[in-house]
């Protein structure tokens, strides 16, 4: 048995997801997709983990997969042909590697990137639309990063968790959140141990719209609505389009809040 991991993208227009729905009528997943695959290629059922459980239409840059193998007649650098050969065309695995035994993309991560995409521009592209949340105007960048500079360390993020969420606990460990601008694009990145359900949407929706709301005083809100932990103080939630898992990182010490 060999433990292998895949790096792969996706277009999570058509998904419902990353998870498998493990149900008879399951709803279009990268997951089920991914395994369906490994099924063809190995003749036997295969089940995969991702490092990060993206919702129904977000994307991914960069998804770390782990499985293991009981083959041994594939090379691993051959496995991203193999694969691709019977994956939809929005989901492409871009590389593979030899892991030891016991790897596990979920639980071996030490860090989670997302980049989370806006339009600024009053007559955004059509190739921009699906994969941004079209604002229309020039947020001031100057005090999103200010309150961005708020969200770092271990930190109780229970304002920004859907309600839905089932994690035991609402704290996670920011390493860091800034906002960019590429051409007419602004992007939010953030850097964390792990992210609570809807979490980063939650944050940008926030974001901007305590940017808009309270001006220059919205440093001094946003810090308010951190500690109240309160989600029904906090924004809207933005829409799924927007967001990328943008890379894993698997260095370092892994971080327990």
């Amino acid at each position: 048995m060999r433990t292998i991991l895949l790096y792969l993208s996706y277009d999570g227009r058509n998904f419902c997801g990353w998870q498998s729905q493990r149900k008879i009528n399951e709803e279009r997943t990268v997951q089920g997709e991914l395994e369906k695959a490994l099924l063809k290629v190995h003749k036997t059922k295969v089940l995969c983990q991702g490092s990060g459980r993206t919702d129904s239409g977000v994307h991914a840059r960069r998804q770390a997969v782990s499985f293991d193998s009981p083959l041994r007649s594939i090379p691993v650098e051959k496995y991203p042909m193999a694969l691709n050969a019977f994956l939809p065309i929005d989901i492409r695995v871009q590389s593979a590697h030899l892991m030891p035994s016991g790897f596990s993309a979920r639980f071996n991560a030490t860090s989670r990137s997302y980049r989370y995409f806006l339009s600024t521009s009053q007559s955004p592209s059509a190739f921009s639309m699906p994969y941004s949340w079209a604002l229309y105007r020039k947020p001031n960048i100057l005090l999103l990063n200010a309150m961005a500079s708020l969200l770092h360390g271990e930190m109780d993020c229970a304002s920004f968790a859907s309600s839905g969420d089932k994690s035991l606990s609402t704290k996670r460990y920011i390493y860091t959140a800034s906002f960019f601008m590429e051409d007419e694009m602004l992007v939010f990145e953030i850097s964390a141990n792990a992210f609570l359900w809807k979490m980063i949407r939650s944050l940008v929706g926030s974001l901007i719209d305590f940017e808009k709301r309270y001006g220059d005083n919205a440093v001094e809100e946003f810090q308010k609505l951190i500690d109240l932990k309160d989600r029904k103080k906090a924004g809207q939630t933005a829409p799924p389009q927007g967001l990328f898992m943008w890379d894993v990182s698997f260095e370092g010490e892994r971080v327990h809040p």
